[in-house]
């Protein structure tokens, strides 16, 4: 019989802090940075163009892609304690129902309320959702899109399971841990894999009827089966603290160093940014290049950084990890809405997204704590 393996709160932990980047990565963009939002307000000046983009182009290239690859790591060992028809159970009620609701109740009464306070729509929710599913053109899946990919990813996932192929469920093997120059040429590799996709799939196009922003599928697909790996061998407990802070030294030369030089060189201060979201350009080979290697090395980093100072749990964290998904389910409404309701309060946009953040974090929170509360 396997030892059963200790609980890593510091990957609890971890799941905590990138939802509440994704909170606040998603408040940035409602007042003024670059990304898809049901609700976004006014025009940013300069320098909240530049601290956003600062912001959201460092999150973007590790957050979610995170998230897929510890939601990777935790799959392997429900599957083999659940079986194929228990676990693609649970995780079709634990994955898909959150998401019709958000299709059926969430995305019609975001876009109902955004009509009458923004636009002055005086339609009845009544007549309004006749109109909305009368003439439906596909699921209004917002940031839910995670979950809509980790399903398809899952499916797949205990689809592979069925195969009669030696080792298809990747038994447990510690092995060889990888090295530095496996990692940079992971990275670099992703990368390239990745400029290809967006020669006909540039980045912040959202691809329909399921939503989904496939150019930035091949970090998430792959970090998902990066997870799975790990949880094979055991890669988390053992990365050495000497990788955590070389990966994150190069994180940031690439972030301080290369980025201003590359985005200078590409056009971008004249406003030439487009050739970096895709086609066949330089400036987006060595984006997505850029991308990778930020985004592997912070997630080295803060893997080892949340082990050696964070593999711990009070109260109060716990509650907030546990309820880390209800946050996701919930936040983009409580967004919306009080975004709305503080639509008359004119501020800088920078100084109402730091005020606002710490509001918004703690207001998620308490209301997912509340919906778990429900039988």
């Amino acid at each position: 019989e396997k030892p059963k393996r200790r609980r890593l709160y510091f990957v609890d932990n971890l799941r905590t802090l990138l939802i509440i980047l994704v909170v606040v990565f998603h408040l940035a963009v409602t007042y003024g940075a670059s990304g898809h939002w049901p609700y976004r307000e006014g025009h940013p000046d300069d320098l909240t163009a530049l601290v956003f983009t600062l912001f959201t182009a460092i999150n973007g290239t590790y957050v979610i892609g995170m998230f897929f690859m510890i939601a990777g790591y935790f799959t392997p060992g429900s599957y083999d304690r659940k079986g194929f028809g228990p676990f693609l159970k649970d995780r079709l009620l634990r994955l898909g129902i959150p998401l019709l609701i958000y299709i059926l109740v969430f995305d019609p009464l975001i876009v109902w309320a955004i009509g009458a306070v923004v636009y002055g729509s005086q339609a009845s929710l009544w007549d309004f959702l006749r109109g909305y599913f009368g003439g439906y053109r596909g699921p209004g899946v917002g940031p839910m899109w995670f979950v809509e990919g980790l399903l398809i990813l899952t499916v797949l996932y205990t689809l592979w399971r069925l195969l009669p192929i030696p080792d298809a469920g990747w038994p447990q093997r510690e092995g060889r841990l990888p090295g530095n120059l496996a990692v940079a040429l992971f990275a670099l590799g992703l990368g390239v894999a990745t400029f290809v996709v967006h020669i006909w799939l540039p980045i912040g196009m959202i691809y329909q009827p399921l939503g989904l922003p496939l150019p930035l599928f091949p970090q998430y697909a792959t970090l998902f089966v990066v997870g799975m790996l790990a949880y094979r061998g055991n890669w988390l407990v053992r990365i050495p603290k000497a990788m955590g802070k070389l990966w994150f030294g190069i994180a940031v030369f690439f972030i301080l160093v290369l980025f201003p030089i590359v985005f200078a060189l590409g056009g971008a201060l004249e406003g030439n940014t487009a050739v970096f979201m895709g086609g066949l350009h330089w400036q987006s080979l060595a984006f997505a290049v850029w991308e990778e290697f930020v985004g592997v090395g912070i997630i080295i980093a803060l893997v080892v950084l949340f082990r050696e100072k964070l593999d711990h749990q009070g109260s109060l964290a716990k509650e907030m990890s546990d309820s880390s998904y209800a946050v996701y389910f919930i936040h983009a409404p409580v967004l919306v809405f009080l975004g709305l309701a503080l639509r008359g309060f004119t501020l800088h946009p920078l100084l109402k997204w730091a005020l606002l953040a710490p509001v918004v974090v703690a207001l998620c929170f308490v209301l997912a704590y509340l919906l778990r509360r429900i039988p």
